[in-house]
């Protein structure tokens, strides 16, 4: 695994992006009519819904020249006229644009509806988030950035996932470790269905145990990783907020 990691650098959408979160934090009024109606809505929406109705806390996880850096086949992805990406838990659309740019057609899944809606507004095609796999599309990329720890049954997902890719596919993962899952929409005290097996402590042992007891056994390969601040806007307490994220690029395992 250490001769798969690559070094991405602070550059200047990153900057950007942060920048914006310290203009933002000083938007006192707008913070408080924020803490305000979330006090409200959470009586009956989830966080990500009212989050998704405020167009508030935006998530950041890679600039397009990081994307590229990622993702090994992107020049050839550009090229093809019927090059098509999918969006696993798009949330809000902001780093599906970054994306979206490579391909010519782009598919999301979102299962906040605060969320549907701005997705449909940037003209991003919707699939249900329980059926998405039942098309007869494949797909050059699928993205499922951050949801795994957030889903009822992330393995079941990645296994649909590996059935829904083109020959040279790729799938890009992105991990929150050491892992904590937590679904929220879940009637077992946001427990998961399904729990993702790993062992260790550190960020390096978990890395090893998700890709000898998750990865290799359904046939996926890592082609090459590396560790991104994922990054949130913040609030009137701060201006952003982080944590430490894996960005996985997986391809089918040639032994599969």
């Amino acid at each position: 695994l250490k001769s798969k990691f690559i070094q991405l650098n602070y550059d200047q959408e990153t900057d950007d992006f942060i920048q914006t979160c310290y203009h933002k934090s000083s938007w006192i009024f707008t913070h408080l009519f924020n803490f305000f109606a979330r006090a409200i809505l959470s009586w009956f929406m989830t966080a990500t819904s009212i989050n998704g109705l405020l167009q508030r806390g935006s998530m950041f996880v890679f600039s397009s020249n990081q994307f590229q850096m990622l993702v090994d086949n992107v020049t050839a992805i550009k090229r093809d006229t019927d090059s098509q990406l999918l969006d696993l838990g798009a949330g809000d659309g902001k780093v599906t644009k970054i994306m979206a740019q490579y391909f010519s057609s782009t598919h999301c899944t979102e299962i906040s509806s605060t969320m549907v809606k701005l997705l449909s507004e940037d003209g991003f095609k919707i699939l249900d988030h329980e059926n998405w796999a039942e098309n007869d599309t494949l797909y050059d990329l699928i993205s499922c950035l951050n949801i795994l720890d957030r889903c009822d049954k992330p393995l079941t997902m990645l296994q649909k996932v590996r059935t829904k890719l083109k020959l040279n596919g790729r799938i890009l993962l992105a991990l929150v470790l050491p892992l904590k899952q937590y679904v929220e929409l879940s009637t077992n005290n946001h427990e998961p269905i399904e729990k993702i097996p790993l062992h260790g402590d550190t960020v390096e042992e978990q890395l090893e145990s998700l890709d000898n007891m998750v990865l290799k056994p359904i046939g996926l390969e890592i082609i090459h990783w590396t560790i991104l601040p994922y990054l949130c806007e913040g609030d009137i307490n701060q201006a952003f907020y982080w944590l430490k994220d894996i960005v996985i690029l997986l391809k089918i395992s040639s032994d599969h």
